[in-house]
C-alpha cells in the first residue's frame, strides 16, 4: 500500500514540475541513455542553464 502511495505522489509531484515548467533532469537523463547513446549528458547545473536560457531567451516568448 505505501509503495503504491509513494508511487502517486511522485507522479503528482512530476505532474505539477511539468505544469509550472520546471524542467526534469532524470527524465532528461534516462531519454539520452536511450535515445543518443554516446552522446554527451549535461550536468544539472548545465541542463538547468539551458533550459532557462531556452525558456527565456527566445524571440516571442514574453510581450515586451
Amino acid at each position: 500500500m505505501i509503495p503504491r502511495i509513494a508511487a502517486t505522489l511522485a507522479g503528482i509531484a512530476r505532474s505539477l514540475r511539468a505544469i509550472l515548467g520546471v524542467p526534469d533532469y532524470e527524465r532528461y537523463v534516462i531519454h539520452m541513455r536511450a535515445c543518443h547513446r554516446g552522446g554527451a549528458v549535461l550536468t544539472r547545473e548545465a541542463f538547468a542553464r539551458e533550459r532557462a536560457e531556452s525558456r527565456y531567451n527566445r524571440p516571442g516568448s514574453r510581450c515586451c
